[in-house]
């Protein structure tokens, strides 16, 4: 049985908001603004994800040269992500509910301080009845610091938020025992935490999306690893979010449980920052096992046989085992060079105080 839920956040994926022909489906888009007004009349929270700008533009602007697919992104979003945001400014104004716009990089999750200031900002919002609607910010996001996909940016959203449920809307019910397009295959109703699903997902991308089923389930089992419960249904199944509140038991849909242990506001940071990781630190089996057990123990020069990379005091570094393995990520209480210097020594502070440690 789910907790009454007062704040989630909402995932709406390309393949949810956009037609065959790669324009948006404003029909889709305004069906999913009714129940997330109905949810917000109710006194839920929703945080908006929404993928789109690029199918809203898509349809807008006739490129007058072949484009590159960083400079079609660029040019699509940027003219789309208006038409989206105003879009859906005047569909929530309909139910009379403000909305906010928030465009976000990966970059802003990188720092404490970007990420706290990104929160409050978000919090400020819902604290005066606004929905805040998130995108990644295309127009100036190159490869490189770009986000697997909106998946990818919701886990990030619903841990920083502390949602109780992030529901990813794709365009198939959830995940299957076999392949979706088999009529044997049948939804997996429920994920239990540490449940092996490789044989199960497909490795291909969505159509117009960036991620795969592969993609949601990494993001979904470690955000349920942070207390967080994660379900992935059909947006285009008429009033699947208001169901999916009201009625989750009887809806179709694959829920990942969440982990009953609870995980403080630095270390989600922490665990999701794995991308900025700066360098790496190699322990002895020691100091694994030490670190892997039941206690909370901060990580001591004495069990770094080796560091990695230049890093400052406060950046993100990996954990690594002596197998190569990354068992974990954290922020350090000083630089490399001291790092090195101390390394392997008795009687010296952490390189990573357990506050600051996320083991995976």
């Amino acid at each position: 049985m789910m907790q009454q839920l007062t704040r989630i956040a909402v995932k709406v994926g390309s393949n949810v908001l956009t037609r065959r022909d790669g324009t948006l489906d404003v029909t889709r888009m305004s069906a999913l603004v009714d129940q997330i007004a109905e949810l917000h009349k109710q006194g839920v929270e929703v945080i908006l994800v929404s993928s789109g700008a690029v199918a809203s533009g898509r349809s807008e602007v006739s490129a007058i040269r072949k484009l590159d697919s960083v400079d079609q992104r660029q040019l699509y979003s940027a003219v789309g992500q208006a038409k989206l945001i105003n879009r859906y400014y005047e569909l929530f104004r309909e139910h009379g509910i403000p909305v906010g716009q928030v465009l976000t990089m990966k970059e802003s999750f990188s720092t404490r301080r970007h990420y706290l200031n990104q929160r409050n900002c978000m919090m400020v919002m819902l604290e005066n009845g606004v929905i805040p609607i998130v995108n990644e910010n295309d127009t100036i996001s190159v490869s490189e610091l770009m986000f697997t996909d909106n998946d990818e940016l919701s886990g990030l959203i619903a841990t920083m938020m502390d949602a109780q449920a992030l529901i990813i809307l794709s365009n198939i019910d959830g995940i299957y025992d076999g392949s979706p397009d088999n009529p044997q295959s049948q939804v997996i109703r429920e994920i239990e935490p540490g449940k092996d699903l490789s044989s199960y997902i497909q490795v291909g991308k969505s159509s117009f999306g960036r991620g795969g089923m592969l993609t949601k389930t990494t993001i979904a089992r470690k955000v349920a690893d942070e207390g967080i419960s994660v379900i992935i249904a059909n947006g285009k199944r008429d009033n699947i979010l208001v169901d999916l509140v009201q009625h989750p038991a009887e809806t179709l849909c694959t829920r990942f449980i969440p982990s009953s242990q609870t995980v403080s506001s630095v270390k989600k940071w922490i665990a999701h920052s794995e991308g900025f990781a700066k360098g790496e630190l190699h322990l002895n089996e020691q100091a694994v096992s030490v670190l892997c057990g039941e206690k909370a123990t901060s990580l001591l020069p004495v069990g770094i046989v080796a560091v990695e990379g230049e890093f400052e005091k406060d950046d993100i570094v990996r954990i690594i085992a002596p197998d190569g393995t990354q068992i974990g990520v954290g922020k350090t209480n000083c630089d490399s060079v001291q790092a090195r210097e101390s390394m392997g020594k008795h009687g010296h502070k952490p390189v990573v105080h357990y506050d600051y440690l996320y083991m995976e």
